[in-house]
């Protein structure tokens, strides 16, 4: 890859006027994590305080993708590159999904040496949380899991291309000519977000390569011999709805109103799994919906966390 002069707060602070958010330079602390078996996992803290939030991103993202929430709730956490993606290393056996990716993070929180905080995972990094809150119960007060159930995979089989939002980036090219076709194809997917967004989002999730051409920041998600994900992901996705059972936190599900991802027979399943279960909307927002709609999510986390 080419050399970069990466900036952590790129575009930050035009954010923050966006969301009509006082600019106070918030301290981002990048940190790498190495695990038993030499991968890497990255780590981006915000303030200085001990973190009251862990955030994961979805598939095809990374830590950044949590920043504009992270300017409106105001408060200490840490996001987690999943492994794969952002600055956590690749892995030779490309296994990124839901069950090792929480038991690598429960590592690093370990390190970290959390307790009581609120866990927030979306999409991919949701169904990461799930496993990860059955395996460490007295690590989290509390699991937010935004716009995806373990029927993730059954769901997509009758999605559209348009219904998957960007989430069918991970799918298409590895390669783009520039970094302007890449912020094309995400808008292109992603109708419910400011460009502003959309442009740093792309930023952090892509760099260039030493022949010129630029790519994503994560590695392939594309399934072995041109399978479809669901054909051999669906049933270790199912099986993660035994662990919405194990949970003994409160869980709120949050969907996004211009999202298909969750359906109301998935809404059904998990009230009668959780043990104590809150379900929001959040209307106009996509499967993304922390970069869809920040200040709403932003608003149900601080209300639902507390102080």
């Amino acid at each position: 890859m080419a050399s970069e002069d990466y900036n952590e707060k790129h575009l930050l602070k035009e954010t923050a006027q966006l969301l009509g958010v006082e600019w106070t330079d918030p301290t981002l602390t990048r940190q790498y994590w190495e695990l038993d078996d030499g991968s890497m996992i990255s780590s981006l803290r915000w303030l200085d305080a001990e973190p009251q939030v862990v955030f994961l991103h979805g598939g095809g993202q990374n830590a950044h993708t949590w920043d504009a929430v992270g300017l409106l709730l105001d408060r200490p956490f840490v996001a987690i590159d999943l492994p794969g993606h952002g600055h956590s290393s690749w892995r030779a056996d490309k296994e990124y999904w839901p069950v090792t990716n929480a038991e690598r993070i429960a590592v690093v929180l370990d390190r970290m040496g959390l307790q009581d905080v609120a866990l927030v995972g979306m999409s991919l990094g949701g169904l990461t949380s799930l496993h990860l809150a059955a395996i460490r119960p007295n690590m989290f007060a509390r699991v937010v899991i935004v716009d995806v159930t373990p029927s993730q995979m059954e769901q997509m089989k009758k999605m559209t291309l348009e219904e998957r939002g960007t989430t069918a980036l991970t799918q298409g090219p590895d390669r783009y000519a520039s970094l302007q076709a890449m912020i094309d194809a995400t808008a292109a997917l992603a109708p419910n977000r400011a460009p502003l967004l959309i442009e740093r989002g792309v930023v952090h999730n892509s760099q260039q390569f030493d022949d010129g051409q630029w790519g994503w920041r994560y590695d392939s998600l594309k399934p072995p011999d041109g399978q479809e994900p669901s054909e051999f992901l669906n049933d270790d996705f199912l099986a993660l709805w035994d662990d919405v059972n194990r949970i003994q936190v409160p869980i709120m599900l949050v969907r996004g109103g211009a999202s298909v991802f969750v359906t109301d027979a998935h809404l059904a399943e998990f009230r009668s799994r959780a043990k104590e279960f809150r379900f929001e909307i959040v209307e106009g927002a996509g499967h993304s919906v922390q970069s869809d709609r920040p200040a709403e999510l932003a608003a149900l986390l601080t209300a639902y966390i507390g102080a």
